[in-house]
């Protein structure tokens, strides 16, 4: 077991944050399970951030914070930790999503990432790997909080209507993910479109792909492989030709009103939620 004292705040910003959440919590004169029991989480979980054994959650800072009024030290460190959790070669997608003024994105076969519910992205991280799934869900989730900043970027989804009929995580959890793709609908700076079997051969075939627009630096479109590598390009010319790309997916798709009562839809007619005798929802 990692002894706190062993740890190194330069080492990561994991163990940076690890060993500041100590620092705090000592200087208010806490025990772990004192504070524990303040932010209403276990002192065994916060000895676990401590120790750098355990990824802290930006909910979990935001109560420390507030709890030790740290000025919301926490919470901003928070950011730099998830991201830093990342896989490696993804990590720079992450930078480009947060700095993106306009994200256009086109999915085949499932929902995107900045879309995805907790149980969603728990069941598409855990098909071959079930290890720190908590800790890997939590950071790809932290991604969303692009959505919150002050000039949050546009985004333009375009789903194909695959998406929506594999069922990842069973039927409950597609109910819910589909009612969150509802969510967004009248939100002007989130936009998701379907693209429907009666479309047939479009300009997507090739695969899944991002475009990226930024205020000032030149646009990126971003391709991911198998092998766990993703492949980000300014090539003026590969720019160009899925930007062409993108205009006939959305040009094919269906409007968003349309999307969504598509949506809306499958969401009752495929993942309706089953009831017992009483009428009662079955868990």
């Amino acid at each position: 077991m990692t002894h706190i004292n062993a740890l190194d705040p330069g080492a990561s910003p994991l163990d940076y944050y690890g060993f500041e959440l100590r620092r705090l919590r000592e200087a208010a004169g806490l025990t772990q399970r004192q504070l524990g029991e303040i932010v209403n989480y276990t002192g065994s979980l916060v000895g676990q951030i401590e120790t750098a054994r355990k990824v802290p959650t930006l909910e979990f800072s935001e109560r420390v914070d507030a709890a030790l009024g740290t000025d919301g030290l926490l919470s901003r460190l928070v950011e730099l930790v998830l991201r830093n959790q990342l896989p490696a070669w993804f990590r720079q997608v992450a930078e480009l999503q947060a700095r993106a003024v306009e994200i256009y994105s086109f999915e085949t076969h499932m929902v995107h990432g900045l879309f995805q519910t907790a149980a969603y992205a728990r069941a598409v991280l855990g098909v071959l790997d079930q290890t720190h799934l908590d800790d890997r869900t939590a950071v790809r989730l932290a991604r969303q909080r692009i959505f919150d900043k002050e000039e949050a970027p546009v985004v333009w989804a375009v789903l194909s209507q695959a998406a929506l009929y594999q069922e990842i995580g069973g039927s409950a959890t597609m109910r819910a993910q589909l009612a969150h793709l509802l969510s967004f609908e009248g939100t002007p700076r989130i936009n998701i479109q379907v693209l429907p079997f009666s479309a047939g051969a479009h300009t997507g075939l090739q695969g899944s792909f991002d475009l990226y627009r930024f205020e000032r630096d030149p646009a990126i479109v971003y391709t991911e492989g198998y092998g766990g590598s993703g492949h980000p390009t300014a090539n003026r010319a590969t720019v160009k030709k899925c930007s062409l790309r993108y205009d006939h997916l959305q040009a094919a798709a269906l409007s968003l009103r349309d999307s969504a009562e598509l949506i809306r839809r499958v969401m009752e007619e495929r993942y309706a939620e089953q009831r017992d005798s009483d009428g009662d929802p079955v868990a």
